[in-house]
């Protein structure tokens, strides 16, 4: 468990975050989620001990142990398993089965476990990382955008490790459905303050908006009674009947403590620049053939077209050839074999994730989007700057100087300043908070024209793809569909590396230890069940004793006869939340024990079934 009380973060004049306070208790997996440059990473390496708070402090029981991805890529070893075990505890640091089941999970082969670690791309060399971090056991796993160097198979097999680990999980992503399926709580960082919720990022932003309209209304209230408030001092500061009842008054203007207007969040918001096409058929792929080497090709004899309303998603493993085909499709790599035909009006809009070391360092984001079609005025460049979240003086800032997510998104800048009519999109979504990704998605359902797209992101292949080119165990097909019929007909399972096989329990006895299991959680968490459950009906209750008193307030603060006793009502009211305050601490460590009690129950049944 770890505790954070009053956290305050600055730069400079510019204040990050402040007054964070919230708790990470047993068995909680919790998705951080708020917007780029909120301070979702420097919140994590203020917990991991990277960099420190300005104020506030965090507690943790003794010896309690963090397991946080390091980017940094350091070897000793010269074989991937040798590297990894040594991440092992001491008294498992012979269990080669079990760093062997978690680099399996991420994708690695039979064949790379006596490969150097240093011959794998940069996404495998932290893939090595990641395992060394999860076979250290620590209690709390803190993860950074980990989707952005897995693919789609290794993303399932970590959804399936995180739902079964047995500490405490603080992961950031921008796959919302990703988080939402491993997570318990979403905690999000906005205008500085933090709120978690028990829940999806569906409930977390549903309460956010709810506090917002409250906070608002509860402004304007404010705004209201102080203006009404001043009109009384300014009408009888000068009547000798009045003037001491004004005095009074203007006295206790000058206490109130009025809420301050929300901060404007700053949104991406574009169109793709469509070029108007006659074509129905855009492309026409026939048995096309490529491989770096010709003796080992990533793909052979694909054959595909490419029309008007298709959204195809490029999908498989990483490493397999997904990038490459659209560099092909492109134009900037040539065939081996086979024809790429394309319709003469056809107009090609290629976003590409490596396209940011094409990006100049010295230039501006307006010269780097000016770049891209010395046509636009000045006029229409500002415009894309601004809607790529660089208004005003954000447009001369220098590429040297921006983040990742802002270099992707000068990157797209120069997709929309071109005018297109077939997008090839790599990875489009990785760097982008879920706002902007929101953002993305909607547009590109609403392009007029064609999509090809790279991605590991369930949630946008669910949303857009109708149809797939698949890379599954060595092989490139066309799938015509969408992603729910191909899980449905094709599936991922003959493409996911498996361990060797461990000896084999007899039938029965496993039947008869599960049922056991099973008898045993049901009587443990049977009493607890029936306690949260009358802990809900008993927050419910209050709530709506809450909500009743707060318009009785909105009622006597309208009411100009006095005849209600403010203060009564807000006693009861104070008194009222002090019980709901008990009662949701009360139920999260009630939700935290049935959490935990079934964590333990799945970790016996899931070993018994492995063997």
């Amino acid at each position: 468990m770890i505790q954070v009380s009053n956290l305050k973060k600055t730069y400079g004049s510019r204040v990050l975050f402040e007054g964070l306070t919230f708790s990470l208790n047993k068995g909680d997996r919790v998705g951080l989620v708020g917007r780029n440059g909120s301070g979702k990473s420097t919140l994590i390496k203020i917990i991991v001990g990277l960099e420190e708070a300005d104020e506030g402090q965090i507690t943790q029981p003794q010896n309690y142990k963090i397991g946080y991805l390091d980017q940094h890529i350091h070897f000793t070893k010269n074989q991937l398993l040798e590297e990894c075990i040594q991440a092992l505890p001491k008294e498992q640091e012979h269990d080669f089965y079990r760093a062997e089941k978690i680099l399996f999970g991420l994708g690695f082969s039979e064949d790379d476990m006596q490969k150097q670690p240093t011959q794998f791309s940069g996404g495998y060399q932290l893939r090595i990382n990641l395992t060394k971090c999860l076979l250290a056991q620590p209690d709390l796993l803190i993860l950074d955008e980990p989707t952005n160097y897995l693919d789609i198979l290794s993303l399932q097999w970590m959804k399936r490790f995180l739902k079964s680990f047995p500490g405490e999980v603080l992961i950031i992503t921008h796959d919302r459905e990703f988080m939402d399926e491993v997570t318990t709580h979403t905690m999000g960082i906005n205008r500085k303050k933090l709120l978690k919720v028990q829940g999806s990022t569906d409930k977390y932003y549903e309460q956010l908006a709810a506090d917002e309209e409250i906070y608002e209304k509860t402004r304007l209230n404010q705004e209201r009674k102080l203006e009404q408030l001043n009109r009384f001092v300014e009408r009888f500061r000068a009547k000798a009947s009045k003037a001491t009842q004004a005095q009074s008054v203007a006295k206790r203007i000058a206490k109130m403590s009025i809420l301050s207007q929300m901060e404007s969040e700053q949104m991406m918001g574009f169109r793709f620049n469509y070029k108007e096409s006659p074509a129905k058929r855009v492309m026409d792929v026939q048995n096309l053939s490529f491989g770096f080497d010709k003796n080992d090709l990533l793909f052979k004899e694909l054959s595909f077209d490419v029309k008007i309303e298709d959204r195809i998603a490029i999908i498989g493993k990483n490493g397999k050839g997904k990038s490459t085909l659209l560099n092909v499709l492109a134009g900037n790599l040539t065939s081996l074999a086979g024809e790429i035909k394309t319709h003469p009006a056809t107009k090609i809009g290629y976003y590409q994730q490596t396209h940011r070391k094409d990006l100049h360092p010295s230039w501006s984001v307006d010269e780097e989007i000016q770049s891209a079609n010395i046509e636009l005025g000045l006029s229409e460049v500002r415009a894309i700057c601004g809607a790529m979240m660089f208004p005003g003086d954000d447009a001369k800032k220098k590429i040297s100087v921006l983040s990742g997510g802002e270099q992707s998104r000068v990157l797209l800048g120069k997709v929309l300043a071109q005018p297109s009519n077939l997008l090839l999109l790599d990875e489009p979504t990785n760097h982008l908070d879920m706002e902007s990704i929101e953002v993305l998605t909607e547009e590109i359902d609403a392009f007029p024209g064609p999509v090809l797209i790279v991605t590991h992101s369930e949630t946008i292949l669910h949303r857009l793809a109708n149809k797939l080119i698949v890379f599954k165990a060595d092989d490139c097909f066309v799938f015509n569909g969408n992603y729910d019929e191909f899980l449905e007909k094709v599936g991922w399972d003959d493409d996911t590396p498996k361990t060797k096989t461990k000896v084999k329990v007899d039938k029965k006895e496993i039947k008869r230890l599960r049922a056991e299991i099973i008898q045993k959680r049901s009587k443990e968490l049977s009493p607890l069940k029936k306690q949260s459950e009358e802990c809900e009906k008993q927050i419910e209750k209050i709530e709506h004793e809450l909500h009743h008193k707060n318009e009785l307030v909105m009622s006597s603060l309208n009411d100009q006869s006095g005849s209600t006793s403010l203060q009564d009502i807000y006693k009861e009211i104070g008194q009222l939340q002090l019980q709901q305050e008990r009662a949701y601490t009360e139920l999260e460590s009630l939700i935290s024990k049935i959490e935990y009690i079934n964590k333990r129950y799945d970790s016996e049944l899931n070993e018994l079934l492995d063997n």
